[in-house]
């Protein structure tokens, strides 16, 4: 039997879209605008690295990074989110939303610039540091993903919380486009500056000494919008879910919300401490009563994003060898070292203004319309057909009059990634669990999805190789080649598509409703 819902909650439930969500989605989403920004940026910036540090004399190519550091410099970044947020994602639940937003956003703007000003002039040292930074930054982009999806779930209204949500994730394809850009523009500028002849013409001067700056002024730029939102961060209110359900101060949320929604709202403490006495209300996240009432979503949320990122990070294989098949990127040692960063920028720009960035906001205007689930079973269904299409026909792919029709394919794919699982699978766990374990849940999903991504992006590296070891890309073993890799992430979405059978439908219902909050119920 279900309580009547707290007036303070009732009131954001049904509040109309106001000019607060918006600020609230631009203060929230900034931190996935980095992250998009960051791992955009590294991708242009590592073959730079790797001619400037790892050039050899008289190799017939330019220098690129050796296999453990390649993994080692993509990795870390990884690694970080993934410790960040299960870390911050706890963290969050015990001292509240509010404390901890802030730690997270200066984490990334320290690490952002320290990676920029990496150490040394030797590649040891350069890359040691880089990896030391990039860690860090991981680790403040990690608490971001629980953070901002529980205070923005926290914030919204009943009827178009699924879009406020997605949309701070969404921010995701701004970032990715800025890095594009600003990439393209420095480069630019540097080229124009200091021209320098093909690799093939002159190894040695292809390579200007003022290329060491490009690379350190891209990755620095990630601090800049990270440090604008900082102040209105700490200006937030904590969220009155928080203040009222875990903290259990009902004056202070209602005075909060009033302040934002511009309207007198009672505090009701009477019903507050009612609520927090009930037994529903007090169970652990390792207690029987949670794997009864949340245990299926749970390992629903994990095994979902992972699925999802295996396929969505295992993209960055296929990517160069898609540009280089289709002319957008001519063979490195026919460029000069800035020439090649413009045309890798230029390319990955392209593509996620094609595919990327529009996915995430179709999601955004149709998620409160179609529901959560329609859109990830969906979005798992196309991406299991296109990258089944892509895989078993695949030779048929590489002959050069059939490129184009591999790249549409190929652009399908990441469409219905973002237009589907990449962007529900952040939105569902901020919406089905207890405010009191909401954050933590939400971060243990997120680190089950970057355990995807690490398996994705080093795991089909290894595994994507040519079967004949005489092919395979220099350092690396044999491997079942791209075709059969393709297979095995064409099953990887369909387990995806049949794993979303095990989480709920959220749409239109009130958080309290989803957790089961507010009911008169007792413990078995």
């Amino acid at each position: 039997m279900a309580r009547e819902q707290l007036k303070v909650l009732n009131a954001l439930d049904v509040a109309k879209t106001q000019w607060y969500h918006f600020t609230a989605i631009i203060i929230a989403g900034m931190g996935f605008f980095t992250d998009a920004y960051d791992l955009f940026c590294i991708s242009v910036c590592t073959k730079l690295l790797g001619r400037l540090y790892y050039h050899h004399e008289g190799a017939a190519k330019p220098g690129t990074l050796p296999p453990n550091v390649s993994a080692a410099v993509n990795g870390v970044a990884l690694c970080g989110t993934l410790a960040g947020q299960l870390f911050f994602g706890w963290l969050g639940d015990k001292l509240g939303r509010k404390k901890v937003y802030g730690i997270t956003l200066l984490l990334m703007i320290i690490c952002s610039i320290g990676s920029g000003l990496s150490i040394g002039h030797d590649a040891k040292a350069v890359m040691a540091t880089l990896c030391f930074f990039r860690f860090w930054l991981g680790f403040g982009i990690g608490g971001d993903y629980p953070l901002s999806a529980t205070i923005m779930s926290e914030y919204a209204n009943k009827k178009t919380r699924g879009a406020f949500i997605a949309a701070v994730f969404a921010m995701q394809g701004f970032g990715i486009l800025t890095g594009g850009i600003f990439a393209i523009i420095i480069a630019s500028i540097f080229q124009n500056r200091f021209d320098a002849p093909a690799y093939e013409v002159d190894a040695l001067g292809s390579t200007v000494p003022q290329a060491d700056y490009v690379w350190r002024i891209i990755v620095m730029f990630g601090a800049i919008p990270a440090a604008l939102t900082y102040y209105w961060r700490l200006k937030m209110p904590e969220t009155a879910r928080y203040t009222a359900l875990v903290a259990k101060n009902a004056k202070q949320a209602a005075n909060d919300m009033s302040k934002v929604l511009q309207v007198d709202i009672e505090s009701e403490p009477q019903k507050v401490e009612q609520l927090a006495e009930k037994p529903s209300n007090t169970f652990g996240l390792f207690s029987k009563e949670f794997l009864r009432r949340h245990g299926l979503h749970l390992l629903g949320t994990t095994s979902t994003w992972f699925l999802l990122d295996i396929a969505f990070y295992s993209q960055n294989l296929f990517q160069k060898d898609i540009f280089t098949a289709i002319g957008w990127i001519p063979p490195a040692k026919t460029m000069n070292a800035i020439e090649e960063v413009f045309r890798i920028a230029r390319a990955q720009t392209l593509i996620a203004l094609c595919s990327t960035v529009p996915g995430y906001w179709f999601t955004v205007a149709l998620i409160d319309k179609m529901g959560r689930f329609a859109i990830q079973l969906m979005g798992f269904f196309f991406m299991t057909v296109f990258m089944f299409a892509l895989a078993f026909p695949y030779n048929h792919w590489t002959h050069k009059d059939n490129r184009i029709g591999f790249v549409v394919l190929y652009s399908l794919t990441f469409f219905f990634a973002n237009f589907g699982p990449n962007a529900t699978t952040f939105v569902v766990p901020a919406e089905i669990f207890p405010a009191r374990l909401r954050s933590t849940c939400h971060g243990i999903s997120a680190a089950a999805g970057k355990l995807g991504a690490i398996v994705g992006a080093f795991g089909f590296l290894y595994l994507a190789q040519n079967k004949d070891k005489a092919k395979a890309d220099a350092g690396y073993p044999a491997g079942i080649g791209v075709k059969n890799a393709l297979i095995v992430l064409g099953v990887v979405n369909f387990l995806g598509m049949l794993f979303t059978f095990l989480v709920p439908e959220s749409n239109g219902r009130s958080l309290e409703e989803m957790s089961r909050e507010n009911e008169e119920e007792t413990v078995d």
